[in-house]
């Protein structure tokens, strides 16, 4: 299996997440979700493995922009998975599925690197 990168391309920390693989020489699989919306099963699978609140980027605009209800139904998982569908731009970019399985979250570059070795 080879790693797979989940993001929107349009966006700076996606940019420099490729940056970071092409300058490990590392290959990668880019899933726009922008092209290709994530589905209720591999949104339950991120949070199921990484937490809600891992998952969701309170801190970008698109969360911002909810109303109170909507917010609050983001710490429910069935309701936030449903919005999520809807609202890609919230989901934490990038995430990262190693060749292993494993989850990961962020732009955390050193962690990253580590995987990949």
């Amino acid at each position: 299996m080879i790693t797979k990168i989940y993001g929107i391309k349009n966006c700076n920390t996606m940019k420099k997440t490729f940056d970071l693989f092409e300058t490990a020489g590392h290959s990668y699989e880019f899933i726009d979700y922008k092209k290709n919306a994530p589905d209720e099963k591999l949104l339950s699978d991120f949070v199921d493995k990484l937490g809600l609140d891992t998952v969701v980027n309170k801190l970008g605009m698109t969360f911002r922009k909810l109303n109170e209800e909507e917010k609050r139904a983001m710490d429910d998982k069935k309701q936030a998975i449903a919005i999520l569908k809807d609202k890609s731009s919230m989901i934490k970019r990038p995430i990262i599925q190693f060749e292993n399985g494993e989850l990961l979250a962020g732009l955390e570059e050193e962690r990253i690197l580590e995987k990949l070795k």
